[in-house]
């Protein structure tokens, strides 16, 4: 889910890659494949007001409030609470009950749909033969998933499972090193982004390949089956540039010109490089989850972030839900503290409990322009600011996303991420699969359809049952 189609600006060499912005662009490539379905309401977020009379608007008053909860320099975690531990096992875990298992299956819908068979690759966004390697990892949790929980049977996952490696194995490559940003999922050529019929290539990401490591990783360790077709993907990737100095780098194409840069901020950087330390990848800057970290208090909770921000490094320091909830659900917080996460989250239950809106905040793509932004608790110096890659600001379109609601209720099991889960299981659902979330201020669903929510959504699910960090339960030596 790279972020780096824009260029860095002139005299930095920085360009953080911090995920979504890949299927943001397919998103956006697809309007003429799903414009029937926008909302005509997204123009507007409330009554116009009289112009002899002001009326404070609920949206207006939440705004008010989430202006005056941010107190910097926040509280920081002390020391004794980042001692590494062994890997998290969630309360409340075991065999999924009925409504669990409904959700799945309907979660697998997207994928029994979108899956492409003569390759193996699923479409990123629903109906759209585009795909990058950051939702093809979602597509192989999804996989896995629904062999585990017994949707599908053996002979299909192991049928699937084959195609999909078989294809990785043979892709054709940024330059024959690495897998290109996107491709055609039907013709596996190489493309820019919503350009489905022009080879070309743009680059990889770091940031999507070290989440499609972890996945490899747990295929290869839980099926013996699929050791061999596994290790042919790694054989088949060149990976000398892809770390330097203990650091991810990926490549971006502008103008004809290679860039290389290094990706990612505290979150997204922690949890790729995981996956690529797995493989013995020497990734120990981006591991390390102090060096620029600091804190600031919203709603009295002192959450992480990065200090390398816009202002400074030309890259945005997104804090959001979906780098802490994928490490939990897939290492068991080994690549990020927990008590990162626990802030994280603790935040946004004293959001609502300050303005009594739900809130579960991660990127993701919308049904309206611009079609894509990332719902963060903080970026850049601004508390929960719903924003583009480009910074426009369109906190008018926040969302609860059904991904992050539903793998916080899977880590945490409390009251709160229960009323998150709940307000996903009523609010929505599809006959194609889960939407992406729920407006704030539209007070309607988002109904947009992607790989990497359904996928999310059947792997914490997955998680759920298995009552381990997805690496334990696999055999991960790590």
């Amino acid at each position: 889910m790279s972020s780096d189609f824009q260029p860095p600006p002139k005299g930095l060499s920085v360009l953080a890659s911090v995920g979504g912005v890949v299927t943001a662009i397919i998103a956006i490539a697809t309007l003429n494949f799903w414009s029937g379905r926008i909302s005509q309401s997204a123009t507007s977020t409330s009554e116009p007001i009289s112009p002899d009379k002001e009326v404070e608007t609920p949206a207006q008053k939440i705004a008010k409030l989430d202006a005056k909860s941010v107190v910097l320099p926040g509280t920081a975690i002390n020391s004794d609470e980042l001692v590494s531990q062994t890997p998290y096992i969630a309360p409340g875990v075991g065999k999924l009950d009925s409504a669990n298992m409904a959700a799945a299956r309907l979660a697998w819908s997207y994928f029994q749909r979108n899956w492409n068979e003569k390759t193996g690759l699923v479409n990123s966004v629903d109906g759209f033969a585009s795909v990058t390697m950051w939702d093809q990892a979602a597509a192989c949790a999804a996989l896995v998933s629904a062999k585990e929980l017994n949707i599908i049977p053996a002979a299909e996952f192991e049928a699937k499972m084959s195609k999909m490696l078989q294809t990785l194995a043979s892709l054709p490559l940024y330059k024959g090193e690495l897998p290109n940003k996107v491709y055609n999922a039907k013709t596996l050529i190489p493309v820019n982004y919503g350009q489905l019929d022009k080879p070309e290539e743009i680059g990889w990401s770091a940031i999507d390949l070290g989440r499609m490591a972890i996945w490899l990783k747990i295929v290869e360790a839980k099926y013996p089956k699929m050791r061999s077709p596994v290790q042919a993907v790694w054989k088949h990737w060149r990976v000398k540039r892809l770390t330097q100095n203990g650091q991810m780098y990926g490549t971006a194409v502008v103008q004809g010109q290679e860039q290389y840069n290094q990706e990612g901020r505290l979150g997204y950087e922690n949890y790729a490089a995981y996956g690529l330390k797995l493989w013995g990848l020497d990734v120990k800057q981006a591991l390390d989850y102090k060096s620029n970290t600091a804190f600031v208090n919203l709603y009295d909770q002192g959450i992480p972030y990065d200090h390398r921000d816009a202002s400074n490094s030309g890259a945005n320091n997104y804090v959001l839900s979906e780098p802490y909830i994928l490490d939990g659900i897939e290492t068991g917080f080994q690549a990020l503290p927990k008590a990162y996460a626990d802030r994280i989250l603790a935040a946004q239950q004293a959001r609502y409990q300050a303005t009594k809106e739900l809130t579960a905040l991660t990127e993701d793509n919308l049904d309206c322009p611009p079609y894509f932004v990332y719902n963060t608790l903080f970026v850049n110096g601004k508390p929960w600011a719903t924003i583009t890659d480009t910074q426009e600001q369109h906190n008018n379109l926040r969302f609860l996303s059904a991904k992050a609601a539903i793998g916080w209720h899977v880590l945490y099991n409390t009251d709160y991420t229960r009323s998150l889960a709940d307000t996903v299981f009523g609010k929505l659902k599809s006959d194609k699969g889960w939407y992406n979330g729920f407006y704030e201020s539209l007070r309607q669903p988002n109904k947009t359809l992607t790989a990497n929510n359904n996928g999310v959504i059947l792997e914490s699910l997955l998680y759920k049952q298995v009552g381990k960090p997805l690496i334990v339960w696999a055999g991960v030596n790590n």
